[in-house]
């Protein structure tokens, strides 16, 4: 197959992620992986397990630079640039359409009960498709040790970035400590930080709004809601956006498709309209291209070195112990009645009875009937 080809397939299968993929980072990844590595064999689960572990040790969204890796993988920089923008751009899209009318009419419409079926379904998409992925990363008795570690001080809300780099160099001081001497080892930190230092902002404009988020796009990790932690400093308490725009912007990323970065667009456009919506989007998502071009060619350094092996191993084991972390907290808040227990359990029995069945088609399925029994 031609790079033209390969292109046009990273392309078609990104735009359909993009309009389906629900449910924040974990959940776009799961389905990631049930497209990658399941359906088309792009990549080994090993690989894909590497490439969850690198983005985790980058600043970032993270669903959007799993994205980006793979085009990498699949087709070069130009694979890299055509699955980042056709995954970020439907998202862009359709938040860009509810920010024109929000800012028209001032109001959101009534998702709620479409929510209400959406998540409890997200926790069986991300449990199916991290289970092959448990099972590939637990190599040894130490990494199982790492692996529950990490999930126990996950659930204690210990921060996420100090759990990977704790097990990826815990497991680098072990391999040393077993080998009992360093062999000339080039060594690296696999990590690239970039901070821009921007002043207070003090006028809405063009420039500001891009320095705001080029900022935020470069040094954030974690969640969303992280994202709008950061938002509610920059913005709110600068009073360039009230809070209850923050809150409506939080809501369109919870049930549009895509990276919840993308409420990054809805904010732009309340400050400074389809300019402002324009430079926001670009700013926050530019870091991440620039982050994934500079850490894709050493992933596979890394493997190949023994002790970044070990390091990278112990990432990857950190990496899925923090996700099944995440879905149990999504449980404790979704899963709280017969209804979203029905749902759930459903879900969880079609995504393990019937592998083949395409995830979004489960998702909206879950919110249609989300909403059907909301109706009882």
């Amino acid at each position: 197959m031609n790079q033209n080809s390969e292109i046009k397939e990273l392309a078609k299968l990104f735009l359909k992620l993009g309009l389906t993929a629900f449910g924040g980072p974990v959940a776009h990844i799961a389905m990631m992986q049930e497209e990658v590595v399941q359906k088309r064999k792009w990549l080994s689960e090993q690989h894909f397990l590497d490439l969850i572990g690198a983005t985790n040790l980058i600043p970032g969204p993270n669903s959007t630079e799993m994205a980006i890796h793979i085009g990498n993988e699949r087709a070069g920089w130009k694979g890299l640039i055509a699955a980042g923008l056709c995954f970020i751009l439907p998202a862009v899209f359709i938040t860009g359409f509810f920010a024109w009318g929000y800012k028209q009419y001032g109001q959101l419409p009534e998702i709620q009960p479409f929510i209400y079926g959406i998540k409890p379904a997200i926790i069986a998409v991300i449990l199916a498709a991290i289970y092959p992925l448990a099972k590939k990363s637990l190599k040894s008795i130490p990494l199982a040790g790492i692996g529950i570690a990490v999930l126990i001080l996950s659930l204690l809300d210990f921060h996420e970035i100090y759990l990977m780099f704790g097990a990826g160099l815990f497991a680098l001081f072990w391999y040393f400590i077993r080998v009992q001497k360093v062999k000339n080892t080039s060594i690296f930190l696999p990590i690239t930080l970039m901070q821009v230092s921007t002043a207070t902002v003090l006028t809405a404009t063009n420039m500001n709004l891009f320095w705001i988020f080029l900022k935020i796009g470069a040094i954030l990790y974690g969640s969303g809601y992280v994202l709008f932690a950061f938002l509610d400093a920059e913005l709110v308490a600068t009073g360039l956006l009230t809070r209850q725009q923050l809150i409506d912007a939080i809501a369109v990323g919870q049930f549009t498709p895509g990276p919840v970065f993308s409420s990054v667009t809805f904010i732009g456009y309340q400050i400074k309209g389809f300019s402002g919506a324009v430079v926001s989007t670009i700013a926050i998502f530019l870091p991440s291209f620039i982050f994934v071009a500079l850490l894709n060619p050493l992933v596979k350094k890394m493997r190949n070195s023994k002790p970044f092996s070990a390091f990278l191993d112990a990432v990857n084991i950190a990496s899925v112990a923090i996700i099944i972390s995440i879905c149990y907290a999504m449980a404790k808040d979704t899963v709280t009645d017969w209804r979203t227990i029905l749902i759930a359990m459903i879900s969880l029995a079609i995504t393990f009875g019937f592998k083949r069945i395409n995830s979004a088609f489960i998702v909206l399925g879950s919110s249609i009937l989300g909403y059907m029994l909301t109706l009882l």
